[in-house]
């Protein structure tokens, strides 16, 4: 099923039931107000939900269209939003760029950190940030969304706890992180407020796309309308979503709704750094991937970061060319504030 939340006004908006094709929606806030509220309850609230939406797609229960606009992400905020960075292909290319070596241990222990999970972009809002010299950045992945999940729990345990999946738009901004990381302390300023798509779908809902840990379809990038990215989200990908959950809670429990992102979509294209798409190339999740390239093969980076007035989509298609999550589609605007 393919679940959304609506923009009612509230804090965490209004659950609703999408159809599979995008198109309608039925209201579930009958049987429980909010997606943070039928995760806590998941093993009683998701078979209803699953009725509802077998009866949304043979028409037998009220239904409206359903605008991508009026939609909040998933979660409006959430109790727990850590985001991997499992593409390790993305970590190599950027300390390829700085001429570092890469630690034999990125291959098999997954970088993580804990984002800001108070405050999410809606799918089509704007993103608004004061300055163009902080580096603005999109970074185009995939997220599950959890139930409970044990301390110290097995891949097993782990790849049991994902109840639905979707995509995200992890804003950064590139010009504060190297300040921040060399404090010794992680990301904060560096990394605001991220934006998921209007949908988040049960697994079940991507067929042999889904293996259990990975999504293996490509995702779609654009930049002001130009196709940007297409890597494949299901290769070279280092670690699986369970790998990436267990790594999560080795110390603590991870409570239901609690969000693991993927890290930045990155695939090797055949050991190189990469092309663009416009060169025949999988292209690119993120600018700053881009510009290590072009460091690595030019000396400089020559692709800008965003600017005012830029515009942001990112889109996952199935094999019949149907959007499963909906568009992330935002445009960069300036914080007059």
């Amino acid at each position: 099923m393919k679940l959304a939340t609506l923009k009612d006004g509230s804090r965490d908006g209004k659950l609703v039931v999408v159809s599979r094709d995008l198109t309608r929606c039925t209201d579930a806030s009958y049987l429980v107000r909010t997606l943070q509220a039928a995760l806590d309850d998941w093993a009683r609230i998701a078979p209803h939900l699953e009725t509802l939406s077998e009866s949304l797609e043979g028409g037998a229960v009220p239904s409206s269209r359903f605008h991508e606009h009026e939609a909040h992400s998933p979660l409006p905020r959430a109790y727990q939003w850590a985001d991997g960075s499992a593409y390790v292909n993305h970590v190599e290319l950027v300390r390829k760029a700085r001429k570092a070596e890469m630690p034999a241990s990125f291959w098999t222990d997954p970088l993580m950190y804990q984002g800001g999970s108070d405050s999410f972009i809606a799918p089509r809002d704007s993103i608004r940030m004061a300055d163009e010299a902080w580096g603005i950045d999109m970074e185009a992945e995939v997220a599950v969304i959890v139930d409970d999940v044990p301390m110290g729990a097995s891949l097993a345990q782990a790849r049991d706890a994902i109840r639905l999946v979707l995509l995200v738009n992890d804003v950064s901004l590139r010009g504060l992180i190297p300040a921040e990381l060399g404090k010794g302390f992680g990301f904060f300023q560096s990394k605001p407020s991220s934006a998921f798509s209007p949908v988040a779908v049960t697994p079940d809902e991507l067929g042999d796309a889904w293996d259990g840990g990975k999504v293996h379809l490509p995702l779609a990038v654009d930049l002001n309308g130009k196709p940007f990215g297409r890597a494949n989200a299901g290769v070279d990908m280092t670690f699986d979503f369970p790998t990436l959950i267990a790594h999560a809670a080795k110390t603590r429990p991870l409570v239901a709704g609690s969000i693991i992102g993927s890290g930045t979509v990155s695939n090797k294209q055949g050991g190189g750094a990469g092309k663009p798409v416009s060169a025949g190339g999988a292209g690119y999740s993120c600018i700053a991937e881009m510009r290590m390239v072009e460091t690595i093969e030019g000396g400089e980076a020559k692709t800008p970061f965003l600017h005012f007035g830029d515009t942001v989509r990112i889109e996952m298609k199935d094999a019949s060319g149907r959007s499963i999550f909906g568009a992330i589609e935002q445009k960069v605007e300036k914080h007059e504030g």
